[in-house]
């Protein structure tokens, strides 16, 4: 085997390595992988056959790319643990409760069929940013360790699902459940199983063509088929995931989605109660409603970068409870592990309505209502687009404008807000407004759009 390999320069991303299968991603990418990963756990823990934990999700691609990873890891010397198809919060689970030093899931999460990729965990944090570049940079000057690692084979599924069913509490409710065909299939029937109330789950067999709709929770049609079964069958709420089910999605009686924010809001609430006064992490793009609400509850409320590794090591620097992004990744510290887990988000979310006493839609009804934009997305070259979020912050600096900047720019007016950033995964400026009516809103979108055009930059109609 070559030392030296050079992975193409865009799948290495910000939170994990992701890329179009057999175009910009191959199974040599998988085996070198393996090989600059396990060299740089070795390093970072000073152990010459450090044990890694390797699942993987229920695309067509990835048996193929689990085998050449683990190929690639114990070329480095690594021990390898296998735990097979399952979400990528089982690989999490067991990287945390196991000790293993390290942690991979190949998963294509919530992309098309044809994507696939890999998540990192250094012990029990992630693994992101400047340490996957370094892989890149290890692997294209073939500085790698040599060795004769192993692999074996174990199911941790019984002890995942029985502390997940830790969290189960007596209820009545009837309850959806669409894991997509996505990974979450693998276990989601035994865990519902094991819960009481009414349950009816559709699109459980794990397939990676996803042939009934696109796994990703984010986007409404997706939620269409989730909408019926919840009308048809009068039930009480629907829980939905993404493809490696570390993203929720969420309908309530009515039909209505309940958004990432929203769920957040209404987790928050009945954590509060237990836990008063404790700093709730919500990202940029979440609204201010979350935020107001978190402070009128007693919470100290933190915006936050978006990005799933970028929140878990800030609730681990202010010992939040809880956190959670507008792509419906939730993060329980509280009673769990800190890691975004849907399937335990669900759970948690069966609580909280158990805990108040409502229904799911009644609890929407307590929060107040706003207008607002879904994410915007705008395609820009790779190169400009921090520079354009820059052009954009020094305009608004110099007009004196009310400017968050913790991820990109957030406008604060009378009107609501806008908030203009670059995406750390794709070639594209993300945009979002939310104002108090639609005049309030139509204000916002001008003034976002007035702020695009003078840094150069014209967007499709808003």
């Amino acid at each position: 085997m070559s030392n030296a390999y050079q992975f193409h320069k865009s799948i290495l991303r910000e939170y994990d390595i992701r890329g179009i299968v057999g175009e910009t991603l191959h199974e040599s990418d998988a085996t070198a992988l393996g090989r600059a990963f396990a060299t740089a756990v070795s390093r970072a823990t000073g152990k010459a056959a450090p044990q890694i934990v390797v699942g993987r999700d229920g695309r067509v691609s990835s048996p193929g790319m689990e085998a050449a990873l683990v190929e690639g890891l114990k070329a480095a010397g690594a021990e390898v643990i296998r735990i097979g198809t399952g979400p990528t919060p089982m690989l999490y689970f067991a990287a945390t409760t196991m000790g293993t030093d390290g942690g991979i899931q190949v998963t294509g999460s919530h992309n098309p069929p044809h994507h696939n990729g890999f998540k990192m965990m250094l012990g029990k944090k992630s693994f992101f940013g400047e340490s996957i570049q370094e892989i890149g940079r290890i692997s294209a000057a073939g500085d790698l360790n040599e060795g004769a690692g192993s692999d074996r084979h174990e199911d941790i599924k019984d002890r995942y699902i029985a502390r997940l069913l830790e969290e189960a509490v007596p209820n009545n409710l009837a309850i959806g459940w669409d894991p997509g065909n996505g990974a979450a299939g693998a276990v989601l029937g035994r865990i519902v199983a094991g819960l009481s109330g009414r349950h009816i789950i559709i699109n459980e067999a794990v397939d990676g063509t996803f042939p009934n709709h696109h796994p990703d929770p984010t986007e409404p049609e997706n939620l269409e088929q989730l909408q019926h079964l919840v009308a048809e069958n009068k039930l009480d709420l629907g829980i939905a995931f993404d493809g490696d089910a570390d993203r929720i999605g969420a309908i309530d009686a009515k039909g209505r989605i309940i958004w990432g924010d929203q769920l957040l809001a209404i987790l928050a609430a009945d954590l509060l109660k237990e836990l008063p006064g404790s700093t709730i992490i919500a990202d940029v793009k979440a609204s201010q409603v979350l935020f107001d609400e978190i402070a009128r509850l007693g919470g100290k409320p933190l915006m936050w970068k978006t990005g799933h590794s970028l929140i878990k090591t800030k609730m681990a620097e202010t010992g939040s409870p809880l956190a959670g992004e507008m792509s419906g990744h939730i993060f329980f510290a509280d009673r769990f592990y800190g890691f975004d887990d849907a399937i335990y988000a669900g759970l948690r979310l069966i609580t909280a309505v158990v805990h108040a006493g409502v229904s799911l839609a009644d609890l929407r009804d307590r929060l107040p209502d706003t207008v607002n934009t879904p994410e915007l997305r705008f395609a820009v070259a790779e190169e400009e687009k921090f520079g354009i979020v820059e052009k954009v912050k020094s305009a608004l600096a110099a007009a004196g404008a009310s400017v968050d900047a913790t991820d990109g720019v957030r406008v604060k007016t009378n009107d609501g807000w806008w908030l203009l950033r670059a995406s750390n995964t794709q070639a594209v400026l993300v945009a979002r407004a939310e104002g108090s009516d639609e005049a309030a809103l139509g204000r916002l979108k001008a003034s976002l759009t007035q702020a695009l055009v003078a840094a150069g930059v014209t967007p499709p109609k808003i």
